[in-house]
């Protein structure tokens, strides 16, 4: 009984990061286009060229910790490759580190007024936080609060998707302005997914 009731939950988790990683590809490989082929509203390029470094870190920061962060999900990569896992993860929060500080920057002159702005500026702030946690958990050894502070942090990595996704839907499906919709995924884009995280981690990784 114990191995059939834990095979649809391994599935169900297989399932889960293919979707993730399925979903962040698109996104990263848009995030690299952006900076590099100046695709995209002329008007984002315009606001990030005025802090070309950090609009640099902030976007290839965020695109490779969306390309990065999906496979170390993988419990085949933790188990069959440890040291490729643990170097990745070194990679990853050194790109998190960049794009937040790079997301908080450009934060400050977000389109969307003040709401967009503190939705903005605090989802980098907690972006930073979190992956700041996961560093010092691994350092000390805490395999399993490292584990939950990363779930936490991917969350908010994944913004990026559901940020376009929301857009979307609400400019294109819903008619809504972009200067309204803006303010709104500012914080519709990393809450939800942080609640999400936080029931994932107290449900299925208790402390």
């Amino acid at each position: 009984m114990q191995a059939s009731a834990g095979a649809p939950a391994s599935s169900t988790a297989k399932l889960a990061v293919v979707v993730l990683i399925g979903l962040a590809i698109p996104i990263a490989l848009y995030a690299f286009a952006f900076q590099f082929l100046r695709i995209g509203d002329p008007t984002f390029h315009a606001r990030f060229d005025t802090v070309p470094a950090m609009a640099a870190f902030h976007v290839l920061g965020g695109g490779f910790a969306l390309l990065a962060g999906g496979f170390q999900f993988s419990r085949r990569l933790r188990t069959t490759a440890p040291a490729w896992h643990r170097w990745l993860g070194r990679c990853y929060l050194l790109v998190v580190l960049l794009g937040a500080i790079g997301g908080a920057v450009l934060a400050t002159m977000a389109a969307g007024g003040l709401v967009a702005r503190v939705g903005f500026f605090l989802l980098a702030l907690i972006w930073l936080w979190s992956g700041a946690a996961a560093y010092l958990a691994i350092r000390s050894g805490n395999v399993a609060a490292h584990r939950r502070w990363m779930v936490r942090n991917y969350a908010l990595t994944f913004a990026a998707v559901t940020l376009r996704i929301e857009l979307g839907t609400l400019t294109h499906l819903f008619a809504v302005p972009f200067p309204e919709a803006y303010p709104v995924v500012a914080w519709l884009a990393w809450v939800p997914n942080l609640i999400v995280a936080e029931w994932f981690v107290l449900r299925r990784m208790p402390a």
